[in-house]
C-alpha cells in the first residue's frame, strides 16, 4: 500500500518546515521529487527583502533546505531536483512545469505548500499591500500551479493536486484576515476543481493543517502557542510527517474515491476543548 513509484510530485514552498516534510515522505513513498521555493541555499540574489519579513528571518538564520532537500531524496535512490520558482509569477511557474515533464517525463502529483503566514494585525491595522501579497501567493499562487499542470494530468488520465489550506480558513483567526480569507478561498478552489478534474482521473483534494511545529510556529510568542495548544484535545502541536503522511495517502491509487475533501489533520483543534 500506499506505492508511489513510477510517479513524479512537485512541492511548492519546499525549503523548511511543511513543505519539507511532504517532499521527503512522498519520495520515502517512491515518488521523484522536485522541491520549489522562492529561498534557494546557493541563491545571492538580494530579492528575499520582498517576499516579506518571515522569509527575510529565515534566510538569515540559514533556515532553508531546498537544495538539501533534493541531495536528502537522491540519497534515497530517487530522482529529485530544486527550483527557484514565485508561485506568483505565472511565466515562471509554466517554465519550471513544463522543465519538469521535459527532465522526468511526467507529472503526477502538485502539493500546493507555498503560502504566506506573517502577516497579523487587527482588521484597522491590516496592511492593504500584504493583503495582496497574501491574496497573490495563498490563493492565485494555487491557481497558477494548478493550472500549470492541468493540461499535462488531463492528458495522462491521471493527477493528484493538494492544495494546502488551515484551521484559520474553517474558523477564521484574530488578526489574520488575509491568511484565514485566503486559506477558506483554497477550500473553494479545492471544490471546483475536484468537479473539473473528475471526469480526467484527477482527484484535487485540500489538508486543514491545525499547530504544526514547524519552524515558522516555533518562532512565534511562546504565550500565543500555549494558548493554542490548550485549544487542543491532544493538547500538543502536531509534527510535520502528521501533514505529509496525509499527503502521502491522498496522493496514492487507494484515494482514488476521495475528492473535493478538506481533511483536517489538527489534533482536534477545532472540536469544542475544555
Amino acid at each position: 500500500m500506499f506505492n508511489l513509484e513510477g510517479k513524479v510530485a512537485l512541492v511548492t514552498g519546499g525549503s523548511r518546515g511543511l513543505g519539507r516534510a511532504d517532499a521527503l515522505a512522498l519520495a520515502k513513498a517512491g515518488a521523484d521529487v522536485i522541491i520549489t521555493d522562492i529561498l534557494l541555499e546557493s541563491d545571492q540574489s538580494n530579492d528575499v527583502n520582498r517576499f516579506g519579513p518571515l522569509a527575510q528571518v529565515m534566510k538569515s538564520k540559514g533556515i532553508v533546505y531546498t537544495e538539501q532537500t533534493a541531495k536528502d531524496i537522491i540519497k534515497m535512490n530517487r530522482r529529485a531536483a530544486a527550483f527557484k520558482m514565485d508561485v506568483t509569477n505565472r511565466e515562471q511557474v509554466a517554465e519550471v512545469i513544463s522543465g519538469v515533464v521535459e527532465e522526468f517525463g511526467r507529472i503526477d502529483i502538485l502539493v500546493n505548500n507555498a503560502a504566506a503566514l506573517d502577516h497579523v494585525a487587527t482588521i484597522e491595522n491590516q496592511s492593504d499591500e500584504l493583503w495582496e501579497r497574501d491574496l497573490k501567493i495563498n490563493l492565485t499562487g494555487a491557481y497558477n500551479c494548478a493550472k500549470a499542470v492541468w493540461p499535462y494530468m488531463k492528458s495522462q488520465q491521471w493527477g493528484r493536486i493538494i492544495n494546502m489550506a488551515s484551521v484559520a480558513g474553517t474558523m477564521g483567526g484574530f488578526g489574520q484576515a488575509s491568511y484565514s480569507s485566503t486559506k477558506a478561498a483554497v477550500l473553494g478552489l479545492t471544490k471546483s476543481l475536484a468537479l473539473e478534474g473528475a471526469r480526467y482521473n484527477i482527484t484535487v483534494n485540500a489538508i486543514v493543517p491545525g499547530i504544526i511545529g514547524t519552524e515558522a510556529w516555533k518562532s512565534g510568542n511562546p504565550k500565543m502557542n500555549e494558548r493554542m495548544i490548550a485549544r487542543t484535545a491532544f493538547r500538543k502541536p502536531g509534527e510535520p510527517e502528521d501533514i505529509a503522511h496525509a499527503i502521502v495517502f491522498l496522493a496514492t491509487e487507494e484515494a482514488r474515491y476521495i475528492t473535493g475533501v478538506g481533511l483536517n489533520v489538527s489534533g482536534g483543534i477545532e472540536l469544542f476543548t475544555f
